[in-house]
Parts: structure tokens; sequence; C-alpha cells
């Protein structure tokens, strides 16, 4: 399989500029110019570029951050599970926060929602809420 960086951030469900800051960002590499294309000479992507390309935005998906993707890269080669666990661990915790924050939230906005529909005299309750 031999892509062009539009093909592969097609296949990735990214766009160019996304695979480009990935590159910039040491996460994927570029691989060196081959003759053809536009100019005389393109950039192609293999099989194991789309699966890195892949593997990054499952990542992200998953709540960790590039920082904690190029560590867990890097931990694919050496196999370091031990470490692999304590970066899931630590992305769970950071989720299971964040979802009793937006838990928190949505109950306050149901709340909120409850308290405009009460009455339809005076200022809204939700607006009030937002006010500095």
């Amino acid at each position: 399989m031999q892509l062009t960086i539009g093909k592969l951030a097609a296949a990735g469900d990214v766009g160019v500029e996304t695979v480009r800051y990935y590159q910039r960002r040491g996460l994927m590499g570029t691989p060196a110019r081959a003759g053809g294309g536009w100019g005389g000479r393109v950039r192609r992507y293999d099989a194991d570029d789309l699966r890195r390309l892949k593997f990054i935005r499952s990542a992200q998906a998953s709540g960790f951050t590039l920082e904690e993707i190029s560590e867990l890269l890097a931990l694919e080669a050496s196999d370091d599970r031990v470490r692999v666990r304590t970066l899931a661990r630590k992305r769970i915790e950071a989720l299971d926060e964040k979802i009793a924050q937006m838990t928190a939230a949505r109950a306050a906005l149901a709340r909120l929602a409850d308290q405009c529909a009460a009455s339809d005299g005076g200022p809204c309750p939700i607006l009030a809420a937002f006010e500095p």
C-alpha cells in the first residue's frame, strides 16, 4: 500500500493538516520523497503509517493527550505493560472526574430548567444563573 498524504488523511478520517501536525509533534514520521507525482516528487505512506495514524486517533478518542500518546507509542516498542496500565488508570481517573463534573452540571441545569418551567413571571432562572 502506497498512499499520498491526502489519501492517508482520508483513510484515517483526518485532514492533511492534522497529519502534518502529528509529524511536527513527532508522533508520525515523514517519509522521504519518491519520484513521480505533482512537482516530480511526492511522499508515500504505507500501511504502518495508516496504522499509527489510526492508533493516535483512537487514543485521542479515549481521552489521552498527545503527550501521553507519544509515550504510549514509545511504550509499544518496549512492551512495558506496567507503564501502559499506569497511564490507562490515570486516564480513567481523569475521565471519572470529568464525568462527575458533567453529571453535576447536568443536574444543576435540569434544576434551573424545572424552575424556569414552574413560573412565567420574573427573570428566567436559567439566564439569571449565568449573570456575573
